[in-house]
């Protein structure tokens, strides 16, 4: 009855990742490979978190959810 996933998240917009927004080109650069053209929002992974703690991934299991605009896709 154990369930083993995880959520791996993008490039998500915080205090910690300010400095490399503020840095006009390494923010150019991001924005330039993640295909949603923004940078994540904690509100998108708490969305995941949500989903991987309910009833709807009962039938989840061994997976890495990637919330990351696209940029694995790339």
């Amino acid at each position: 009855g154990v369930q083993v996933n995880a959520i791996a998240p993008g490039y998500i917009s915080t205090a910690n990742t300010k400095p490399i927004q503020d840095d006009e080109k390494r923010n150019e650069d991001i924005l330039k490979r993640i295909p949603a053209g923004r940078w994540g929002k904690a509100d998108d992974i708490g969305g995941t978190a949500i989903f991987l703690a309910s009833r709807a991934s009962d039938y989840v299991n061994g997976h890495i959810l990637a919330v990351d605009g696209g940029w694995l896709s790339r």
